[in-house]
Protein backbone atom coordinates (compact mmCIF):
# COMPACT_ATOMS: atom_id res chain seq x y z
CA UNK A 1 0.00 0.00 0.00
CA UNK A 2 1.33 3.42 -0.96
CA UNK A 3 1.72 6.08 1.72
CA UNK A 4 0.42 9.61 1.17
CA UNK A 5 1.14 12.80 3.09
CA UNK A 6 -1.28 15.74 2.98
CA UNK A 7 -0.26 19.21 4.13
CA UNK A 8 -3.25 21.56 4.39
CA UNK A 9 -2.44 25.27 4.62
CA UNK A 10 -4.61 28.34 5.07
CA UNK A 11 -8.24 28.47 6.11
CA UNK A 12 -10.74 25.91 7.38
CA UNK A 13 -12.33 25.84 3.92
CA UNK A 14 -9.05 24.45 2.60
CA UNK A 15 -9.08 21.86 5.38
CA UNK A 16 -12.49 20.62 4.23
CA UNK A 17 -11.17 20.29 0.67
CA UNK A 18 -8.21 18.29 1.99
CA UNK A 19 -10.52 15.96 3.93
CA UNK A 20 -12.60 15.35 0.82
CA UNK A 21 -9.47 14.60 -1.23
CA UNK A 22 -8.41 12.09 1.42
CA UNK A 23 -11.85 10.51 1.31
CA UNK A 24 -11.78 10.25 -2.49
CA UNK A 25 -8.59 8.17 -2.60
CA UNK A 26 -9.12 4.62 -3.92
CA UNK A 27 -9.87 2.33 -1.01
CA UNK A 28 -7.01 0.00 -0.17
CA UNK A 29 -4.42 1.81 -2.33
CA UNK A 30 -3.22 4.50 0.08
CA UNK A 31 -2.48 4.88 3.76
CA UNK A 32 -2.09 8.34 5.29
CA UNK A 33 1.23 9.23 6.91
CA UNK A 34 2.66 12.27 8.66
CA UNK A 35 6.27 11.27 7.93
CA UNK A 36 7.68 13.02 4.86
CA UNK A 37 10.44 10.45 4.52
CA UNK A 38 7.93 7.59 4.28
CA UNK A 39 5.54 9.20 1.80
CA UNK A 40 5.20 7.87 -1.75
CA UNK A 41 2.93 10.84 -2.55
CA UNK A 42 2.98 14.34 -1.05
CA UNK A 43 0.07 16.73 -1.61
CA UNK A 44 0.30 20.37 -0.51
CA UNK A 45 -3.08 22.13 -0.44
CA UNK A 46 -2.03 25.76 -0.71
CA UNK A 47 -3.35 29.20 0.20
CA UNK A 48 -2.47 32.56 -1.35
CA UNK A 49 -5.07 34.89 0.15
CA UNK A 50 -2.42 37.27 1.54
CA UNK A 51 1.36 37.55 1.24
CA UNK A 52 2.05 35.64 4.46
CA UNK A 53 -0.08 32.72 3.27
CA UNK A 54 1.63 32.75 -0.11
CA UNK A 55 5.06 32.73 1.53
CA UNK A 56 4.07 29.85 3.81
CA UNK A 57 2.84 27.84 0.81
CA UNK A 58 6.03 28.42 -1.18
CA UNK A 59 8.29 27.61 1.77
CA UNK A 60 6.37 24.41 2.49
CA UNK A 61 6.71 23.21 -1.11
CA UNK A 62 10.43 24.02 -1.12
CA UNK A 63 10.94 22.17 2.18
CA UNK A 64 9.24 19.07 0.78
CA UNK A 65 10.84 19.18 -2.69
CA UNK A 66 14.03 17.28 -1.66
CA UNK A 67 11.91 14.26 -0.72
CA UNK A 68 10.88 14.09 -4.39
CA UNK A 69 14.43 14.14 -5.76
CA UNK A 70 16.38 12.37 -3.03
CA UNK A 71 13.79 10.36 -1.14
CA UNK A 72 11.06 7.82 -1.50
CA UNK A 73 8.44 10.25 -2.86
CA UNK A 74 7.31 9.58 -6.44
CA UNK A 75 4.74 12.37 -6.77
CA UNK A 76 4.80 15.91 -5.38
CA UNK A 77 1.46 17.56 -6.10
CA UNK A 78 0.46 21.16 -5.43
CA UNK A 79 -3.28 21.81 -5.02
CA UNK A 80 -5.57 24.65 -4.03
CA UNK A 81 -5.58 28.41 -4.40
CA UNK A 82 -1.91 29.05 -5.14
CA UNK A 83 -1.89 26.19 -7.63
CA UNK A 84 -4.87 27.78 -9.37
CA UNK A 85 -3.30 31.23 -9.43
CA UNK A 86 0.39 30.53 -10.09
CA UNK A 87 0.52 27.17 -11.89
CA UNK A 88 3.01 28.27 -14.55
CA UNK A 89 5.35 29.89 -12.04
CA UNK A 90 5.27 26.84 -9.75
CA UNK A 91 6.12 24.38 -12.51
CA UNK A 92 8.87 26.63 -13.85
CA UNK A 93 10.50 27.59 -10.56
CA UNK A 94 10.03 24.30 -8.67
CA UNK A 95 10.74 21.48 -11.13
CA UNK A 96 10.28 18.86 -8.42
CA UNK A 97 6.51 19.46 -8.62
CA UNK A 98 4.82 16.78 -10.72
CA UNK A 99 1.29 18.11 -10.99
CA UNK A 100 -0.96 21.07 -10.35
CA UNK A 101 -4.53 20.50 -9.13
CA UNK A 102 -6.68 23.65 -9.09
CA UNK A 103 -9.58 24.65 -6.88
CA UNK A 104 -12.18 23.19 -9.22
CA UNK A 105 -10.26 19.98 -9.91
CA UNK A 106 -9.91 18.08 -6.65
CA UNK A 107 -11.64 15.13 -8.29
CA UNK A 108 -8.61 14.85 -10.59
CA UNK A 109 -6.16 14.07 -7.78
CA UNK A 110 -6.09 10.34 -8.47
CA UNK A 111 -5.44 11.00 -12.15
CA UNK A 112 -2.62 13.37 -11.23
CA UNK A 113 -1.02 10.71 -9.01
CA UNK A 114 -1.26 8.03 -11.70
CA UNK A 115 0.31 10.35 -14.28
CA UNK A 116 3.19 11.22 -11.96
CA UNK A 117 3.88 7.54 -11.28
CA UNK A 118 4.50 6.93 -14.98
CA UNK A 119 6.65 10.02 -15.38
CA UNK A 120 4.03 12.38 -16.82
CA UNK A 121 3.49 15.87 -15.48
CA UNK A 122 0.02 17.35 -15.48
CA UNK A 123 -1.96 20.50 -14.90
CA UNK A 124 -5.55 19.91 -13.82
CA UNK A 125 -7.46 23.18 -13.86
CA UNK A 126 -11.19 22.85 -14.39
CA UNK A 127 -13.34 25.97 -14.46
CA UNK A 128 -14.11 26.76 -10.78
CA UNK A 129 -17.65 27.72 -11.86
CA UNK A 130 -18.28 24.46 -13.68
CA UNK A 131 -20.89 22.02 -12.40
CA UNK A 132 -19.02 19.21 -10.57
CA UNK A 133 -19.26 15.72 -11.97
CA UNK A 134 -21.15 12.93 -10.24
CA UNK A 135 -17.95 11.54 -8.71
CA UNK A 136 -17.32 14.74 -6.74
CA UNK A 137 -20.74 16.36 -6.40
CA UNK A 138 -22.00 14.57 -3.33
CA UNK A 139 -18.59 14.33 -1.64
CA UNK A 140 -20.01 11.60 0.55
CA UNK A 141 -16.74 10.20 1.82
CA UNK A 142 -14.53 12.35 4.01
CA UNK A 143 -11.67 11.73 6.41
CA UNK A 144 -11.95 13.70 9.66
CA UNK A 145 -8.68 15.37 10.67
CA UNK A 146 -9.81 17.72 13.47
CA UNK A 147 -9.86 15.18 16.30
CA UNK A 148 -13.44 14.03 15.90
CA UNK A 149 -15.63 16.11 18.22
CA UNK A 150 -15.95 19.17 15.97
CA UNK A 151 -15.93 19.50 12.20
CA UNK A 152 -16.48 22.06 9.46
CA UNK A 153 -19.31 21.87 6.93
CA UNK A 154 -18.69 23.91 3.78
CA UNK A 155 -22.13 25.01 2.63
CA UNK A 156 -21.14 26.97 -0.48
CA UNK A 157 -18.21 27.60 -2.81
CA UNK A 158 -17.02 30.81 -4.45
CA UNK A 159 -18.02 34.44 -3.90
CA UNK A 160 -19.88 37.20 -5.75
CA UNK A 161 -18.83 40.13 -3.56
CA UNK A 162 -15.69 41.25 -5.47
CA UNK A 163 -14.16 43.30 -2.66
CA UNK A 164 -11.34 45.38 -4.10
CA UNK A 165 -8.60 43.72 -2.00
CA UNK A 166 -9.61 40.09 -2.57
CA UNK A 167 -8.60 37.48 -5.16
CA UNK A 168 -11.04 34.77 -4.05
CA UNK A 169 -13.68 35.23 -6.80
CA UNK A 170 -11.02 34.74 -9.48
CA UNK A 171 -9.75 31.58 -7.77
CA UNK A 172 -12.95 30.00 -6.49
CA UNK A 173 -15.53 31.24 -8.99
CA UNK A 174 -19.06 32.53 -8.46
CA UNK A 175 -21.14 31.75 -5.38
CA UNK A 176 -22.57 28.22 -5.52
CA UNK A 177 -24.62 26.75 -2.69
CA UNK A 178 -24.61 23.04 -1.87
CA UNK A 179 -28.19 21.66 -1.76
CA UNK A 180 -29.69 21.18 1.68
CA UNK A 181 -30.21 17.45 1.21
CA UNK A 182 -26.52 16.90 0.38
CA UNK A 183 -25.38 18.95 3.38
CA UNK A 184 -27.76 17.08 5.67
CA UNK A 185 -26.40 13.76 4.41
CA UNK A 186 -22.83 14.87 5.01
CA UNK A 187 -23.69 16.24 8.46
CA UNK A 188 -25.44 13.01 9.43
CA UNK A 189 -22.32 11.10 8.44
CA UNK A 190 -20.17 13.36 10.59
CA UNK A 191 -22.54 12.99 13.55
CA UNK A 192 -22.42 9.20 13.15
CA UNK A 193 -18.63 9.44 13.54
CA UNK A 194 -18.96 11.29 16.83
CA UNK A 195 -18.91 14.93 15.75
CA UNK A 196 -20.85 17.02 18.29
CA UNK A 197 -20.05 20.53 17.03
CA UNK A 198 -20.70 21.48 13.41
CA UNK A 199 -19.14 24.71 12.13
CA UNK A 200 -20.77 26.15 9.00
CA UNK A 201 -18.34 27.83 6.61
CA UNK A 202 -18.21 29.35 3.13
CA UNK A 203 -16.64 32.46 1.66
CA UNK A 204 -19.95 33.92 2.84
CA UNK A 205 -22.58 31.90 4.68
CA UNK A 206 -25.37 34.49 4.88
CA UNK A 207 -26.30 34.31 1.18
CA UNK A 208 -26.65 30.55 1.33
CA UNK A 209 -29.36 29.28 -1.02
CA UNK A 210 -29.85 32.48 -3.02
CA UNK A 211 -28.68 30.73 -6.20
CA UNK A 212 -30.55 27.45 -5.62
CA UNK A 213 -33.80 28.55 -4.01
CA UNK A 214 -34.12 32.17 -5.11
CA UNK A 215 -33.90 33.48 -1.55
CA UNK A 216 -31.60 33.39 1.46
CA UNK A 217 -32.08 30.00 3.06
CA UNK A 218 -29.49 29.65 5.82
CA UNK A 219 -32.29 29.56 8.39
CA UNK A 220 -33.92 26.64 6.53
CA UNK A 221 -30.62 24.76 6.47
CA UNK A 222 -30.15 25.37 10.20
CA UNK A 223 -33.60 23.95 10.96
CA UNK A 224 -32.74 20.80 8.98
CA UNK A 225 -29.35 20.36 10.65
CA UNK A 226 -30.87 20.79 14.10
CA UNK A 227 -32.90 17.64 13.48
CA UNK A 228 -29.74 15.50 13.39
CA UNK A 229 -29.19 13.36 16.47
CA UNK A 230 -25.74 13.66 18.00
CA UNK A 231 -25.12 17.28 17.06
CA UNK A 232 -24.99 19.51 20.12
CA UNK A 233 -23.61 22.82 18.82
CA UNK A 234 -23.96 24.40 15.38
CA UNK A 235 -21.76 27.44 14.84
CA UNK A 236 -21.90 29.94 11.95
CA UNK A 237 -18.84 31.71 10.53
CA UNK A 238 -18.28 34.32 7.76
CA UNK A 239 -21.59 36.21 7.92
CA UNK A 240 -21.49 39.43 5.94
CA UNK A 241 -23.35 41.97 8.10
CA UNK A 242 -25.42 43.48 5.28
CA UNK A 243 -26.86 40.03 4.53
CA UNK A 244 -28.17 39.34 8.05
CA UNK A 245 -31.95 38.93 7.80
CA UNK A 246 -34.85 38.55 10.29
CA UNK A 247 -35.56 34.83 9.71
CA UNK A 248 -31.91 34.01 10.41
CA UNK A 249 -31.90 35.98 13.65
CA UNK A 250 -35.13 34.29 14.74
CA UNK A 251 -33.75 30.82 13.98
CA UNK A 252 -30.54 31.45 15.93
CA UNK A 253 -32.64 32.62 18.87
CA UNK A 254 -35.15 29.76 18.63
CA UNK A 255 -32.98 26.71 17.96
CA UNK A 256 -31.13 25.54 21.09
CA UNK A 257 -28.42 23.77 19.10
CA UNK A 258 -27.40 26.92 17.23
CA UNK A 259 -24.68 28.75 19.16
CA UNK A 260 -25.43 32.37 20.01
CA UNK A 261 -22.31 33.33 18.10
CA UNK A 262 -21.74 35.06 14.78
CA UNK A 263 -18.58 35.90 12.90
CA UNK A 264 -19.08 39.23 11.07
CA UNK A 265 -16.01 40.12 8.93
CA UNK A 266 -16.62 43.88 8.71
CA UNK A 267 -12.98 44.82 7.72
CA UNK A 268 -13.37 48.51 8.68
CA UNK A 269 -15.83 51.06 10.05
CA UNK A 270 -14.90 54.26 8.21
CA UNK A 271 -17.36 55.06 5.40
CA UNK A 272 -14.73 56.14 2.86
CA UNK A 273 -12.50 53.11 3.47
CA UNK A 274 -15.49 50.78 3.26
CA UNK A 275 -16.44 52.37 -0.06
CA UNK A 276 -12.90 51.94 -1.43
CA UNK A 277 -12.92 48.33 -0.25
CA UNK A 278 -16.10 47.67 -2.21
CA UNK A 279 -18.01 46.79 0.95
CA UNK A 280 -21.76 47.24 1.12
CA UNK A 281 -22.08 48.69 4.62
CA UNK A 282 -21.49 52.04 6.31
CA UNK A 283 -20.52 52.91 9.88
CA UNK A 284 -24.17 53.56 10.74
CA UNK A 285 -25.25 50.29 9.10
CA UNK A 286 -22.80 48.37 11.25
CA UNK A 287 -23.94 50.05 14.46
CA UNK A 288 -27.57 49.32 13.57
CA UNK A 289 -26.99 45.67 12.63
CA UNK A 290 -24.90 44.94 15.71
CA UNK A 291 -27.46 46.68 17.89
CA UNK A 292 -30.27 44.60 16.40
CA UNK A 293 -28.38 41.35 17.00
CA UNK A 294 -27.71 42.25 20.62
CA UNK A 295 -31.29 43.41 21.21
CA UNK A 296 -32.76 40.22 19.72
CA UNK A 297 -30.18 37.80 21.18
CA UNK A 298 -28.79 39.46 24.34
CA UNK A 299 -26.11 36.83 25.03
CA UNK A 300 -24.81 36.67 21.46
CA UNK A 301 -21.02 36.61 21.07
CA UNK A 302 -19.82 38.61 18.07
CA UNK A 303 -16.48 38.12 16.36
CA UNK A 304 -15.03 40.29 13.60
CA UNK A 305 -11.92 40.72 11.49
CA UNK A 306 -10.43 44.04 10.43
CA UNK A 307 -7.92 45.20 7.83
CA UNK A 308 -5.55 47.98 8.81
CA UNK A 309 -3.38 50.03 6.47
CA UNK A 310 -5.70 49.84 3.46
CA UNK A 311 -4.54 52.19 0.66
CA UNK A 312 -5.35 55.80 1.51
CA UNK A 313 -6.21 55.11 5.16
CA UNK A 314 -5.42 58.29 7.08
CA UNK A 315 -4.51 58.61 10.74
CA UNK A 316 -7.95 60.09 11.35
CA UNK A 317 -9.64 57.10 9.71
CA UNK A 318 -7.48 54.78 11.78
CA UNK A 319 -8.50 56.64 14.95
CA UNK A 320 -12.13 56.33 13.87
CA UNK A 321 -11.66 52.57 13.66
CA UNK A 322 -10.04 52.51 17.10
CA UNK A 323 -12.97 54.44 18.53
CA UNK A 324 -15.38 52.00 16.89
CA UNK A 325 -13.59 49.02 18.45
CA UNK A 326 -13.79 50.62 21.89
CA UNK A 327 -17.44 51.57 21.39
CA UNK A 328 -18.85 48.35 19.94
CA UNK A 329 -16.85 46.01 22.20
CA UNK A 330 -16.68 42.89 20.04
CA UNK A 331 -16.31 39.69 22.05
CA UNK A 332 -13.63 38.45 19.65
CA UNK A 333 -11.57 40.38 17.10
CA UNK A 334 -8.67 39.73 14.74
CA UNK A 335 -6.68 42.17 12.61
CA UNK A 336 -4.84 41.68 9.31
CA UNK A 337 -2.48 44.21 7.82
CA UNK A 338 -3.48 45.03 4.26
CA UNK A 339 -1.79 42.76 1.71
CA UNK A 340 -1.26 44.19 -1.79
CA UNK A 341 -2.46 41.40 -4.05
CA UNK A 342 -1.66 41.65 -7.74
CA UNK A 343 -4.67 41.66 -10.02
CA UNK A 344 -6.94 43.35 -7.49
CA UNK A 345 -8.23 46.94 -7.83
CA UNK A 346 -6.80 47.90 -4.45
CA UNK A 347 -3.29 46.98 -5.57
CA UNK A 348 -3.42 49.84 -8.09
CA UNK A 349 -4.86 52.43 -5.72
CA UNK A 350 -2.92 55.52 -4.69
CA UNK A 351 -1.84 55.93 -1.10
CA UNK A 352 -0.17 52.58 -0.47
CA UNK A 353 0.97 52.49 3.17
CA UNK A 354 4.31 51.30 4.55
CA UNK A 355 4.56 48.03 6.45
CA UNK A 356 5.76 49.85 9.57
CA UNK A 357 2.64 52.01 9.68
CA UNK A 358 0.39 49.02 9.02
CA UNK A 359 1.97 47.07 11.87
CA UNK A 360 1.78 50.02 14.27
CA UNK A 361 -1.90 50.50 13.53
CA UNK A 362 -2.54 46.79 13.90
CA UNK A 363 -0.82 46.81 17.29
CA UNK A 364 -2.89 49.76 18.48
CA UNK A 365 -6.13 48.04 17.52
CA UNK A 366 -5.13 44.80 19.21
CA UNK A 367 -4.11 46.68 22.36
CA UNK A 368 -7.53 48.36 22.44
CA UNK A 369 -9.24 45.01 21.90
CA UNK A 370 -7.26 43.37 24.71
CA UNK A 371 -8.80 45.80 27.16
CA UNK A 372 -12.28 45.25 25.73
CA UNK A 373 -11.84 41.49 25.83
CA UNK A 374 -10.67 41.51 29.43
CA UNK A 375 -13.64 43.68 30.44
CA UNK A 376 -16.00 41.31 28.65
CA UNK A 377 -14.39 38.33 30.34
CA UNK A 378 -14.75 39.83 33.82
CA UNK A 379 -18.51 40.07 33.25
CA UNK A 380 -18.55 36.27 32.97
CA UNK A 381 -17.08 35.75 36.45
CA UNK A 382 -19.64 34.14 38.74
CA UNK A 383 -21.74 32.76 35.87
CA UNK A 384 -21.99 29.15 34.72
CA UNK A 385 -21.24 28.20 31.12
CA UNK A 386 -21.22 25.00 29.12
CA UNK A 387 -17.70 24.10 27.99
CA UNK A 388 -16.58 21.61 25.34
CA UNK A 389 -13.34 19.99 26.50
CA UNK A 390 -10.40 20.02 24.07
CA UNK A 391 -7.67 18.34 26.11
CA UNK A 392 -5.66 18.19 29.32
CA UNK A 393 -2.70 20.41 30.27
CA UNK A 394 -0.73 18.22 32.64
CA UNK A 395 1.76 20.92 33.68
CA UNK A 396 -1.05 23.16 34.94
CA UNK A 397 -3.40 20.34 35.97
CA UNK A 398 -6.31 21.91 34.09
CA UNK A 399 -8.42 21.01 31.09
CA UNK A 400 -8.59 23.35 28.08
CA UNK A 401 -12.03 23.83 26.60
CA UNK A 402 -14.21 26.23 24.65
CA UNK A 403 -17.48 27.96 25.40
CA UNK A 404 -20.14 28.77 22.80
CA UNK A 405 -18.27 32.08 22.33
CA UNK A 406 -15.08 30.40 21.07
CA UNK A 407 -14.34 29.00 17.62
CA UNK A 408 -11.49 26.46 17.48
CA UNK A 409 -8.14 27.86 16.46
CA UNK A 410 -9.10 31.54 16.41
CA UNK A 411 -10.71 32.40 19.75
CA UNK A 412 -9.84 31.81 23.39
CA UNK A 413 -10.08 28.94 25.86
CA UNK A 414 -11.72 28.23 29.15
CA UNK A 415 -9.28 26.51 31.51
CA UNK A 416 -11.19 24.12 33.72
CA UNK A 417 -10.30 22.54 37.05
CA UNK A 418 -12.10 19.26 37.62
CA UNK A 419 -11.91 16.70 40.39
CA UNK A 420 -13.25 14.07 38.00
CA UNK A 421 -11.44 13.04 34.80
CA UNK A 422 -12.70 14.54 31.53
CA UNK A 423 -12.23 13.47 27.92
CA UNK A 424 -11.86 15.49 24.74
CA UNK A 425 -15.33 16.15 23.39
CA UNK A 426 -17.04 16.09 26.79
CA UNK A 427 -19.47 18.91 27.56
CA UNK A 428 -19.37 20.10 31.16
CA UNK A 429 -20.95 22.94 33.13
CA UNK A 430 -18.28 25.30 34.45
CA UNK A 431 -18.50 28.07 37.03
CA UNK A 432 -16.32 30.95 35.79
CA UNK A 433 -13.89 32.14 38.47
CA UNK A 434 -11.43 34.32 36.52
CA UNK A 435 -10.62 36.02 33.22
CA UNK A 436 -7.51 37.13 31.35
CA UNK A 437 -7.25 39.20 28.15
CA UNK A 438 -8.62 36.38 25.98
CA UNK A 439 -9.32 33.35 28.18
CA UNK A 440 -11.55 32.28 31.04
CA UNK A 441 -10.81 30.16 34.12
CA UNK A 442 -13.37 28.03 35.89
CA UNK A 443 -14.30 24.98 37.94
CA UNK A 444 -16.37 22.05 36.71
CA UNK A 445 -19.74 21.67 38.39
CA UNK A 446 -21.62 18.40 38.73
CA UNK A 447 -25.08 17.63 39.98
CA UNK A 448 -25.11 15.49 43.09
CA UNK A 449 -24.65 11.88 42.10
CA UNK A 450 -23.70 12.73 38.52
CA UNK A 451 -21.05 10.53 36.96
CA UNK A 452 -19.11 11.16 33.77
Amino acid sequence: MKKILFVSLGCDKNLVDTEHMLGALPEGEFAATDDEAEADVIVVNTCCFIDDAKEESINTILELAPYRTDGKCRALIVAGCMAQRYREEILKEIPEVDAIVGTGSFGSLNEAIRAAFVGENGVFLDDPDAEPGPETKAKKKRVITTGGHYEYLKIAEGCDKHCTYCVIPSLRGAYRSVPIEELAEEAEGLADEGVAELILIAEETTRYGIDLYGKKSLHTLLDRLCEIDGLRWIRILYCYPEEIYPELIETIRRQPKVCHYLDLPIQHSDDEILRRMGRKTSHDDLVRIIGTLRDEIPDIALRTTLITGFPGETEEQHRNLLAFVREVKFDRLGVFTYSREEGTPAAEMDGQISDDVKERRRGEIMEAQQKVSKENGKKRIGTSMEVEIEGYMAADEVYAGRTYADTPGVDGYCFVKSDDPLESGDFVTVRITGATEYDLVGEAQYDEGEEL
